[in-house]
Order: C-alpha cells, then sequence, then structure tokens
C-alpha cells in the first residue's frame, strides 16, 4: 500500500478535477511501479483523492502519451 501527496496545476484541476487528479495519480504509480520492478501481478486496488473521492476506475483508463 503506498500513499502521497503531490500537486497539480490549478487551472487543470478547476476544468476537471477528477480527470487531473487521475492522471497525477496514474504517473506517480508509473513511478512506483518501476521503482520497485512491480510484478506482473500488480494491481491498482483503490485511488483516492481529497480522503474520499474515489477515482480507481478512471485512474485505471488512463493511458499514456507518446
Amino acid at each position: 500500500m503506498q500513499s502521497g501527496s503531490f500537486p497539480v496545476a490549478n487551472s487543470d484541476f478547476k476544468k476537471d478535477p477528477d480527470w487531473t487528479a487521475a492522471v497525477a495519480a496514474y504517473e506517480w504509480i508509473q513511478q512506483i511501479k518501476s521503482s520497485y520492478a512491480a510484478s506482473k501481478d500488480f494491481r491498482i486496488n483503490q485511488v483516492n483523492y481529497n480522503n474520499d473521492v474515489d477515482i480507481t476506475e478512471l485512474v485505471k483508463t488512463v493511458k499514456p502519451i507518446f
């Protein structure tokens, strides 16, 4: 289990808070996965922001931009 705090752009958050938080969470999760060489059974159980806003399913839909 991991928890953390990280900033997001105020202007983006005001436009679409859930999506902005989901993208930030996705990026953070990718850093965790690469830092710990996550196994194939790595999974996201729950992602919340502001203590009680559940964005788990939204985070699972975020795709990287190349």
